[in-house]
């Protein structure tokens, strides 16, 4: 793709658009992706969906295709291509494959699929979810396709969730440098089947100053390899030369001029265990080394960079379902440029800067493209000096993450919290943000978090555009609850389309200045600025000038805003209630009214005992024609049979409610699911719904673990 067009997420594919002022956001990619959803199917799309846990929320684009047996995806080939990734997943604990069609015709090749490497739990991290849905599964077609030509991928015997196709055509294998020592030489099985470890470090040991010659073939290593340092390790290509290993060089320092090029790195991590250095590169290359041409999938961390490691270039590389990050500059980094990168389906931030031990500094990410991290930040710097990110291309993230993170959120001491100008120019951010778990609202596409320190550098950012934003656009916080000031921003130069909520999501003391910010289809409000917590001081918005779209400010510092249009979930048999604001007359302890919408049985509201009658109250967004309420209590024997006398009330504005079922006796029993039906009458038609308690021969409170309201009856 030439470097003056932009590369941009239409509603199909990675497209150009007419290039701008700027450089152009995102890497340079050697393939082109095409979204499932676009595509022609017999099988049933799924989406869209922001809610953490749900397949489709980890999706690109937040949808995919569910396939069943027999059923297909057909892609139209956007260029020729004669090899393909696929984006899927299958359900936890099978696998199995697909067969592919190229323009009809069932090739002799299949892709396997698996769920091994997918299902992550990290229990020790607050707010997590089981996550890490999707993985990725490569073919070389074995013919080339045209731009038009049909390629198909149908289920045989396992259900198959297919998000998005990246059509490739990859060169000849590359020839063997004049002078290198091939570790094949040194007794390395390309069959992948003897072990090759020892014949990777003798070759290394008698290149030094020279070339490692990585031939075509599969290479199986069963340790890592340490005292790497002034040799370069070549391959023949990305889809030719590949290295089989979860852990592949792990060295405290070295002397540096290490050079990885133009091979593939397949770990075997299926679980995230933060004490296994289960890493593409686990500590340093040393100085003035690179990494470039590397595809590196399966692993926890791609790199995970400690000590010295300055002038650092890490380019032109692709890092795909790591179990954690995709790459960690962890303190120390000073000259370290990431660059033209394309990471996915990362289980923490995918690129990160972590100022532990020393700060990082004059480093930058520039130019990368990132989609789906499914934990965390698409770029996150955690303080550092002088740091810039620039014209990335960040999509599709997820729970406790924004598109770019700039934090003092330190983790760990001695941290280096940000200092001098953190510059964040040119990126694009799209479908960015999420719903925080441990917040109870959301991280905004591009945060600026005051977490355990003030933030006093200067941070410059501009030329920004936020798209499709599922909350708010920008956000100032102080994410560990301390009322940190957040000062010295300016944000210069944005466009800013369809966010679900707010442009500026303000909740913390500081300061920051707006020019020529425009923005179109704003969800709820321009501002949203209530500084948390509510004696800690204020935040100042200054107008530079050149602003447009946003000048509203939501009114109710004791509400959250949510999502005033948002993205359409078309599927008509989902419950209306998961996940939307609750409110109650009273509640118990920690037993809140947030619990009866959060999709967990076992948690739950209860209203403030001996004070009937008490009312639940949930806005479900917009108006809608329930007919049907589904009641739960905890499923455990331990809740004895009880019943519940419940009038449902409803408004369409939140003020004035009338009775939709008069005082009604249910009864909820363990041995029937501890669950309730109401059906509502046909005339029914409510944005909030109430439910209000005057007796419970259980308890003398009020309790819900789910309630849910479904259209159908």
């Amino acid at each position: 793709m030439p470097a003056a067009m932009v590369v941009a997420l239409s509603a199909g594919l990675l497209t150009t658009t007419a290039p701008t002022a700027h450089a152009a956001a995102g890497a340079t990619l050697p393939f082109t992706s095409v979204e499932a959803e676009s595509a022609t199917t017999t099988g049933t799309k799924i989406g869209p969906d922001h809610t953490q846990g749900t397949l489709a929320s980890e999706a690109s684009g937040r949808q995919a295709v569910r396939l069943s047996a027999g059923q297909r995806v057909e892609f139209t080939a956007p260029r020729a291509a004669n090899a393909v990734n696929l984006s899927y997943s299958v359900p936890d604990g099978q696998s199995g494959s697909l067969d592919v069609y190229v323009n009809g015709t069932k090739i002799a090749r299949t892709l396997p699929v698996t769920s091994k490497y997918s299902y992550i739990d990290t229990s020790w991290i607050p707010g997590a979810k089981t996550h890490h849905f999707f993985d990725d599964a490569r073919l070389l077609l074995g013919q080339d396709v045209q731009l038009g030509d049909k390629v198909a991928f149908q289920a045989t015997g396992t259900q198959v969730t297919v998000d998005v196709a990246d059509f490739e055509q990859v060169g000849q294998a590359a020839s063997q440098p004049a002078g290198s020592v091939s570790v094949t030489s040194k007794g390395a099985d390309p069959s992948g089947n003897g072990d090759s470890t020892q014949a990777f470090r003798d070759a290394i040991a008698a290149a030094q100053g020279g070339v490692v010659w990585i031939p075509p073939g599969d290479y199986k290593l069963t340790s890592s390899l340490g005292g790497v340092q002034n040799v370069t390790l070549q391959g023949a290509g990305s889809w030719y030369s590949v290295v089989h290993t979860s852990r592949f060089i792990d060295q405290s320092s070295s002397s540096g001029g290490v050079h990885i090029k133009d091979f593939a790195v397949m770990g075997e991590v299926t679980e995230r265990v933060d004490s296994n250095p289960d890493n593409f590169v686990n500590g340093a290359l040393g100085p003035n080394s690179s990494v470039s041409g590397m595809w590196i999938q399966h692993m926890k961390v791609g790199l995970w960079l400690m000590g010295n490691n300055d002038n650092l270039v890490v380019e032109n590389s692709r890092i795909l379902d790591t179990t954690a990050d995709g790459l960690n500059l962890n303190g120390n980094a000073h000259g370290v440029r990431v660059r033209g990168n394309f990471l996915r389906n990362q289980g923490d931030d995918s690129l990160a800067m972590w100022s532990l031990n020393g700060a990082d500094s004059n480093s930058s990410f520039e130019n990368n493209t990132i989609s789906q991290p499914n934990l965390a930040n698409g770029i996150a710097i955690y303080g550092g000096t002088d740091i810039a990110v620039k014209n990335n291309l960040v999509s599709d993230t997820n729970a406790l993450g924004s598109g770019i993170a700039i934090s003092n959120q330190k983790f760990l001491d001695p941290f280096s919290p940000l200092a001098g100008t953190i510059t964040v120019d040119g990126n694009t951010l799209v479908r960015a943000g999420a719903m925080n778990p441990n917040w109870n609202h959301p991280m905004g596409a591009l945060r600026v978090d005051s977490y355990d320190s003030a933030i006093n550098a200067t941070v410059n950012i501009t030329n920004t555009t936020v798209t499709d934003s599922p909350y708010s656009a920008f956000e100032f916080v102080s994410g560990g609850g301390q009322g940190y000031p957040v000062r010295n921003v300016t944000v210069d130069g944005a466009t800013v389309k369809n966010t679900g909520t707010v442009v500026v999501q303000a909740e913390a003391q500081g300061a920051a200045t707006f020019r020529n910010v425009s923005a179109t289809a704003v969800g709820v409000a321009g501002v949203y600025n209530c500084p948390y917590p509510a004696s800690s001081g204020t935040f100042t918005l200054t107008d530079g000038g050149g602003n447009s779209g946003w000048s509203s400010t939501w009114s109710d510092c004791s509400t959250w805003p949510q999502p005033g249009q948002g993205n359409p979930d078309p599927d008509p048999g989902r419950n209306l209630a998961k996940g939307r604001p609750a409110t109650a007359t009273g509640s118990q302890d920690v037993y809140t009214p947030g619990k009866a919408v959060d999709g967990d049985a076992n948690s739950y509201w209860e209203s403030t005992n001996n004070a009937f009658p008490q009312s639940w109250t949930v806005d479900l967004g917009s108006s809608y024609a329930v007919r049907r309420l589904v009641l739960k209590l905890p499923p455990s024997s331990a809740w004895g049979a009880r019943t519940q006398t419940i009038t449902v009330l409803g408004s369409t504005d939140g003020s004035s409610y009338a009775t939709v079922v008069g005082s009604t006796g249910y009864r909820f029993d363990p041995a029937s699911g501890n669950t309730a039906t109401v059906a509502l009458p046909a005339s029914t038609n409510l944005r909030y719904l109430r439910l209000s308690v005057s007796a419970n021969t259980g308890w003398p409170a009020g309790q819900f673990s789910e309630v849910e309201a479904y259209l159908t009856s």
